[in-house]
């Protein structure tokens, strides 16, 4: 077999992860940001509770990046490795290292608070970075392919 031979296996390496939305958004965006989140998560393979967990947490992020980090955001999904991975940024002040450090459950009275609370607790991980420039947040979730192959 030769590197010419049109019936040779081909492997092929993905150089990056798919990319599945990138989008600047402010309030004006956030339902249709949701849509299509809830659209590529879909097609990307979740369903059921981990779909609907997996966007709410996302609604969670942009509405975070709307009402504390100065009205807008930038937001990327994409595909890797067997996860769906999104991240959410603002230009906001930063989170507050008291703020970022408390895990715990807000009180069920607490109107505000609750955003990267469920964001954690509905995704498989999260990492925040945060200053005076903005915050990023990033969520992951596994993805299992339910496709059947040929047998």
């Amino acid at each position: 077999m030769t590197n010419a031979d049109p019936h040779a296996p081909r492997t092929v390496v993905p150089i990056e992860p798919a990319l599945l939305i990138a989008e600047a958004f402010d309030q004006a965006q956030v339902t249709e940001i949701r849509h299509s989140v809830t659209s590529c998560a879909h097609a990307s393979g979740l369903s059921g509770q981990r779909l609907d967990d997996f966007v709410l947490a996302i609604n969670e992020l942009i509405t975070n990046a709307v009402r504390h980090g100065g009205g807008r955001g930038w937001l990327r999904l994409w595909h890797e490795s067997g996860l769906l991975v999104c991240e959410v940024a603002d230009h906001g002040h930063g989170i507050s290292p008291q703020r970022l450090g408390d895990r715990s459950r807000p009180a069920p009275d607490t109107a505000g608070g609750w955003g990267l609370w469920l964001a954690r607790e509905l995704t498989d991980a999260m990492e925040v970075v945060t200053g005076t420039a903005g915050t990023t947040v990033r969520i992951t979730t596994g993805v299992t392919n339910h496709k059947r192959t040929p047998r």
